[in-house]
């Protein structure tokens, strides 16, 4: 859970004073900007919203929108939102921005419990007035949609029981789809969207018994269309989500120009959850700390927020 705590008691009234201080003059002060916002949880956030709304009778994101600009800003704007809220609009813009982001709408409803994704469904609603599904299925055809819309709309069982025989069933239809290419996918997509991540990861263990390669390891193989991408995401968020998630920041940091997107979804996601732990799988696998890599391939108040979210003040 959280570490980010106050570090001198304040009420969220003063905090909403000095960020408003922090707006006065000529641009805008972002180191007071994320000493303030960078320290707080997410509940001392959101009482800090509603206590700047109540002294000032202005939107405190909206404020902020105006106030600070570029990569900053989006990681600012996307800390500040409630979990789900935040959910919500990474995946309306992932729809929006089509096929080479459908892997983040599947991320977000692999990883969130079933409990999650109704918030983030009921979220979606609120703030635009259509449901996630609907916005999803009009943007996607054939199979794609199919395994997309189950997987946004799934509202899977949490228990720990495992069916032996069903997981050995389904992991030899898995194998077969996958070597067939593209037979029974209404199969796979049954599978993937209505199963429990428990009886999933019995399935892939059992894959991989089986045929002596990972399921992943084996669409890797595949041609790289969009359905199989997403089915590649999928699998891996429900297999090890941590492991998906080193990978993704692995992914930002390595690639020719940085993907601040990628990079400032996971540590804004997942910095109240389980960043402590995707921090030490990096470190792990690539010998260098995540602090250290991001701060040679990002910059200025971007930056300074970032480490701070990573635990490193500057």
């Amino acid at each position: 859970m959280a570490t980010l705590v106050l570090h001198h008691q304040t009420s969220p009234a003063q905090d909403a004073e000095a960020l408003h201080q922090a707006f006065k003059g000529w641009g805008s002060d972002g180191k007071a900007i994320i000493a303030i916002l960078g320290h707080r949880n997410v509940h001392q956030r959101q009482e800090i919203r509603k206590a700047y709304e109540e002294i000032y009778q202005e939107n405190l994101i909206k404020r902020l929108e105006s106030e600070i600009s570029g990569d900053f800003e989006r990681a600012v704007y996307r800390w500040m939102l409630e979990p789900a809220d935040r959910d919500a609009v990474l995946i309306n813009v992932a729809i929006k921005n089509g096929p080479k982001e459908y892997h983040v709408i599947a991320e977000i409803s692999s990883v969130l419990s079933a409990k999650e994704l109704l918030a983030v469904r009921s979220a979606y609603h609120d703030r635009y007035k259509r449901s996630m599904e609907e916005d999803v299925a009009a943007h996607t055809t054939g199979h794609l949609r199919q395994l997309l819309v189950g997987l946004v709309s799934s509202y899977r069982y949490e228990g720990d029981e495992i069916n032996v025989k069903l997981a050995q069933t389904e992991a030899n239809i898995l194998h077969e789809s996958i070597k067939e290419k593209k037979a029974n996918h209404e199969e796979v997509i049954r599978i993937l969207t209505t199963r429990s991540k428990t009886q999933l990861v019995a399935t892939f263990n059992r894959y991989r018994d089986e045929h002596g390669i990972s399921i992943t390891k084996k669409l890797v193989d595949q041609s790289s269309d969009d359905f199989v991408k997403v089915l590649h995401t999928v699998i891996r968020c429900i297999n090890d989500p941590k492991k998906y998630y080193e990978k993704v920041l692995r992914n930002a940091i390595k690639k020719f120009g940085t993907d601040e997107d990628g990079l400032t979804r996971v540590i804004v996601t997942r910095a109240e959850k389980d960043l402590k732990d995707i921090k030490e799988i990096y470190y792990k696998r690539n010998s260098v700390h995540l602090e250290d890599d991001v701060s040679k391939e990002i910059s200025g108040d971007y930056k300074k927020f970032i480490l701070t979210l990573l635990g490193k003040q500057d």
